[in-house]
């Protein structure tokens, strides 16, 4: 059985939950948060839910070590801090212990603000880089992804495009090697349509709480099935230990985190613009 620990039960850990006890692929969630009876709130709030759907997927509540069997341990938001953050001291402390109690499970954060946590867990805790990762930009490239439809007038489905770089200041959108229906975004789009949704990117940074929460649900999805290849663009530590920040790229998932990253085809400038944002980090 297949088992997520959520780390924190503010708004987007809630999100969450809901959202995988819904779509019913997993078979339990457990939902850790310093304030229990919060977390207990939630967790019978969406248990109670589940039926009307019809959903099999278990809702608990625990201590830390309730991390102990996780197929997969995600990091959200904690519920009583006004600005759904974990103070950075204490996000560190948390992972330190999570990396003791569960050896092998892959380690999701999927907050916007977790890019600096991720380099640190890497840097600072020695936690392997391809084991913990972010899911904000995943986020991120959703929305681009419903914009860029929106223009070309199909459904995001038939869209293919990412991000690289640090966002949210160094967002850099390898637009050359975007695709429409299978053919090429630049060709496909006026000069008009290309500046509108160039101007648009940086408005897209933070995604909400239900974005990443859904964002992050196909990640885990992929990641506890295993069988799936399905490819993310997701944050992560650079292999350079100056760098304080995750950088995003595009990564194949397996059931132990990241099985490959996958190298951008890139113009001369768009090269450029990536070597600028991975120096400013």
């Amino acid at each position: 059985m297949s088992v997520v620990a959520i780390l924190g039960a503010g708004t987007l850990g809630g999100a969450l939950a809901h959202k995988l006890a819904e779509r019913n692929k997993v078979g339990e969630v457990r939902l850790i948060d310093p304030t229990r009876n919060i977390a207990t709130a939630k967790a019978l709030d969406i248990q109670q839910a589940t039926p009307l759907s019809r959903c099999a997927t278990r809702i608990v509540t625990g201590g830390i070590d309730a991390v102990v069997g996780a197929t997969v341990i995600v990091v959200a938001d904690p519920a009583n801090r006004p600005n759904n953050k974990w103070p950075k001291e204490a996000a560190l402390n948390l992972l330190a212990e999570v990396a003791q109690l569960a050896n092998f499970a892959p380690i999701v954060c999927a907050g916007t603000s977790d890019g600096p946590l991720i380099a640190s867990a890497v840097h600072q805790l020695g936690i392997n880089r391809k084991r913990i990762f972010g899911t904000a930009p995943a986020a991120m490239v959703s929305g681009l992804r419903a914009l860029v439809a929106l223009e070309a007038d199909v459904s995001p489905r038939d869209v293919t495009i990412h991000i690289i770089g640090a966002p949210p200041l160094h967002t850099v959108v390898p637009w050359s090697s975007a695709t429409i229906c299978g053919y090429q975004l630049e060709k496909s789009l006026s000069a008009n349509q290309l500046k509108k949704l160039r101007s648009c990117v940086d408005k897209l940074w933070p995604p909400g709480p239900y974005t990443l929460a859904s964002a992050t649900t196909l990640v885990v999805e992929t990641l506890t099935l295993g069988s799936l290849k399905r490819a993310f663009t997701c944050f992560i530590a650079s292999e350079s230990h100056a760098a304080t920040h995750a950088l995003a790229a595009y990564a194949t998932l397996g059931t132990t985190g990241i099985s490959a990253v996958i190298e951008p085809r890139l113009t001369q400038i768009e090269r450029v613009q990536l070597e600028t944002a991975v120096s400013k980090i």
